[in-house]
């Protein structure tokens, strides 16, 4: 997972230290891991004192709506994080291809993060990954089931540690 993420930020920048970057946590509260992607927005703003090259956004179940923060903020990199049925093991960690996610979302949000990503590539001139993270329980009013939580907190460890972000 690290190794990818390093590579495309040497795609990015000679400085790779130097990139804006956007994280973009999205998800529904309501429905158990779905939450995964808002829980890591919400430890990254909570447990770091964030440079000004670094945000984290709660996308909620309308990630569209994020377009108008990222687009001030003008960043480089977009990095959406969601619940997806990846068909591995619950808590399973995946960088995801643009061409294969459509469809691919457990989350309730319903404009597929493709269509999203491609309008942000377009419209802010920045490269856009994904990464899903294998609920294993939607369920209504529920919390995060273990293995996702440790999930959230190994990809916590790996922004704080890749973007040099304080805790």
């Amino acid at each position: 997972m690290r190794s990818q993420l390093q590579k495309k930020k040497l795609q990015l920048k000679t400085d790779p230290d130097q990139l804006r970057v956007a994280v973009v946590g999205i998800g529904s509260e309501l429905n158990g891991d779905d939450a995964a992607g808002i829980e890591i927005a919400r430890k990254i703003n909570l447990a770091s004192a964030l440079p000004a090259d670094f945000i984290a956004i709660n996308g909620g179940p309308i990630p569209e709506n994020a377009s108008g923060p990222l687009r001030k903020f003008a960043p480089d990199l977009v990095i959406m994080v969601d619940a997806a049925d990846l068909g591995k093991a619950p808590g399973s960690i995946e960088w995801l291809e643009e061409e294969k996610i459509d469809g691919m979302s457990a989350s309730s949000h319903t404009l597929p993060l493709s269509v999203l990503g491609n309008y942000l590539q377009s419209d802010l001139g920045c490269q856009v990954m994904y990464l899903g993270i294998q609920p294993e329980q939607l369920d209504f009013a529920a919390a995060l089931s273990e293995k996702v939580q440790i999930a959230v907190e190994e990809i916590v460890t790996l922004f704080t540690e890749e973007f040099n972000l304080e805790t």
